[in-house]
């Protein structure tokens, strides 16, 4: 379920966030760059308390899949992407947008769904030629779920909530179990325009 960017209807709930550079250029130059964009998402979580249960940082968009909980994702990506667009126009000084347009946000509507979501987000990097393995690469929240949940802004207990012991294990299989497959899944229901 797509949220118009006009007349949004806020609710708590669970979604598929996806912010991409203007005219898709690159938005992450460097490390410092990643890093400075996961303190801005760090600073959002104090300020507007969410749970963040996966993201993936990619040369020219960002994948994100938050669960809001007494504010809305309006006020959320506003902290977040104003944050990190003055910090680089100052940085790379460049004047002007720094994403496209405003986010896009779909709504996370089932359990099987926010599964797949979660394996769509970690694989973005293997789609893209950037890694072979997803623990290979260092801007996910899939280094969250390999150290066992010890991270300051992702939440992994609900995905791993699925799997039994051992969770992590089981759940890593899950993220391999199809990525060369051709097996139809409510993937393909994804969307994959930011690729």
């Amino acid at each position: 379920m797509r949220l118009s960017g006009r007349n949004r209807v806020w609710f708590k709930g669970a979604f598929h966030v996806i912010s991409r550079g203007i005219r898709r250029t690159i938005l992450f130059h460097t490390d410092e760059d990643r890093e400075m964009y996961l303190d801005f998402v760090k600073m959002a979580q104090q300020r507007y308390p969410f749970k963040l249960h996966s993201y993936c940082i990619m040369p020219n968009h960002v994948h994100l899949q938050i669960e809001t909980i007494d504010h809305p994702l309006s006020n959320i990506m506003q902290a977040i992407n104003a944050g990190y667009a003055r910090y680089f126009n100052k940085k790379h000084r460049h004047s002007g947008y720094v994403f496209e347009r405003r986010y896009k946000s779909f709504l996370v509507t089932n359990p099987r769904y926010e599964l797949e979501l979660s394996r769509y987000i970690h694989l973005n990097p293997i789609k893209a030629g950037l890694a072979e393995q997803t623990e290979e690469y260092p801007w996910s929240s899939i280094t969250a779920y390999c150290m066992s949940g010890k991270s300051t802004i992702v939440t992994t207990t609900k995905l791993l909530s699925h799997y039994p012991p051992p969770k992590t294990e089981n759940y890593l299989s899950f993220l391999n179990l199809k990525r060369n497959s051709k097996t139809p899944s409510l993937e393909t229901n994804i969307p994959t325009g930011y690729n």
